[in-house]
């Protein structure tokens, strides 16, 4: 008696959550979707996988062929199944996420299934396709988790930076207000900013001093993992 072959229909597929930082605003990359479904909505940067390639080649080659975006340090943080998140069937999707400084990219190409390729503020984030909106909380809450106890900060900030700036980041991955004497009394105690001999430049305020996050002497200070809970 010959056994029963079971087909599987599943297919695989890469969604990225990129984060920056611009002009006081935290922002997410995003597409708009050249072909239905879900034409001319916005959506993640995502894609099948193909047969032949592995899961994190297939996320590079995607963002890249989506945004034009390259070398890009991503991570996966989740894995989505649910039956019905896809019209076409049963998809299962790897998600990654990153952090990038917005001015030192090149500028976004979108490929031959975007129309566009943008950054968009996370405060006023539409609808997105597919369950993109459920996979974009769900970054952004391990982003604010990570906040916690790791220095991701620095990766969405300038090589220089105010202390404002840096308090204007937390406040926007926290979504509150911080006290300004308190955050920049925390921040500073901790060791790891090193304090330029430079002001800003070409602003029509009051230049602020600038700083400079120190990776080695983080690395030295704080061998265990250090809580920034505010």
């Amino acid at each position: 008696m010959e056994k029963e072959v079971i087909k599987f229909e599943s297919e695989f597929s890469i969604d990225c959550v990129i984060f920056g930082f611009e002009a006081g605003e935290l922002k997410v990359l995003l597409i708009e979707r050249k072909d239905n479904p879900y034409k001319e909505w916005l959506a993640l940067p995502g894609n099948l996988v193909m047969n032949d390639e592995g899961i994190e080649e297939a996320a590079v080659r995607i963002l890249h062929e989506l945004t034009g975006l390259n070398n890009l340090h991503m991570e996966q943080f989740h894995t989505f199944g649910a039956v019905n998140r896809h019209p076409r069937g049963r998809i299962i999707t790897v998600a990654y996420y990153a952090l990038i400084r917005i001015d030192s990219q090149k500028e976004l190409r979108p490929g031959k299934l975007a129309s566009k390729a943008l950054w968009h503020s996370v405060t006023d984030l539409p609808k997105l396709a597919f369950d993109h909106t459920e996979i974009f909380k769900t970054g952004f809450h391990k982003l604010r988790r990570r906040l916690s106890y790791q220095p991701i900060a620095y990766e969405l900030l300038p090589e220089k930076f105010t202390l404002t700036q840096l308090q204007q980041l937390y406040e926007a991955i926290l979504n509150k207000k911080l006290d300004k004497r308190n955050f920049r009394k925390k921040m500073l105690s901790y060791g790891f900013l090193k304090e330029l001999d430079e002001k800003q430049k070409n602003v029509s305020f009051r230049a602020a001093k600038l700083y400079k996050f120190d990776r080695r002497k983080y690395s030295k200070i704080f061998q265990n993992e250090i809580g920034v809970d505010m």
